[in-house]
């Protein structure tokens, strides 16, 4: 891949200046978020070394890595997406991500949809864990109108024949 090549995070970077410093281990990522994004660098170029070496220690296992490494090897990666990054930053020692991973995968298009914690030891970053992000309910203010319910205008009018229009 080229220096001027975009990086596959989606960060509008080049790869030369994003995530390839830190995948091949030039410099550590500064912020869980930069973490990140070498994370799914990795992932869409099948660097299951990259993917465990950057896993909190009291974590690894090395089952997982062959979950990991076939993942990622019957993946299609499309785009990642950062919701929200609490905390994470250079002087920081934890941090939360939510985050879609876009994929095309055995069962078709699909988001892998994940609330990651990381943690910071001595002056690297490491993924801590994850689980999957929970869809917030959307709780309706006001009574549903019906079609056919008055207006609530006050015309006397069924509402698909007033503001419902």
């Amino acid at each position: 891949m080229t220096v001027m090549a975009k990086c596959l995070c989606g960060s509008k970077r080049s790869y030369g200046k994003c995530c390839e410093p830190v995948i091949k281990g030039i410099r550590l990522a500064e912020t869980a978020e930069e973490l990140l994004r070498s994370r799914y660098t990795a992932h869409v170029r099948k660097d299951t070394a990259y993917i465990m070496n950057t896993v909190h220690p009291a974590k690894r296992k090395e089952s997982e890595r062959k979950s990991i490494q076939e993942w990622s090897e019957n993946t299609e990666w499309r785009k990642l997406e950062i919701i929200e990054a609490t905390k994470g930053g250079p002087e920081d020692r934890e941090g939360r991500i939510e985050f879609k991973a876009h994929f095309k995968g055995e069962k078709g298009d699909e988001i892998h949809h994940e609330l990651s914690r990381f943690k910071k030891s001595g002056d690297q970053w490491f993924f801590f864990d994850g689980k999957t992000a929970t869809h917030k309910q959307v709780t309706r203010a006001t009574p549903k109108i019906g079609r056919n319910d008055p207006c609530p205008c006050g015309s006397g009018k069924k509402y698909k024949k007033c503001c419902g229009e």
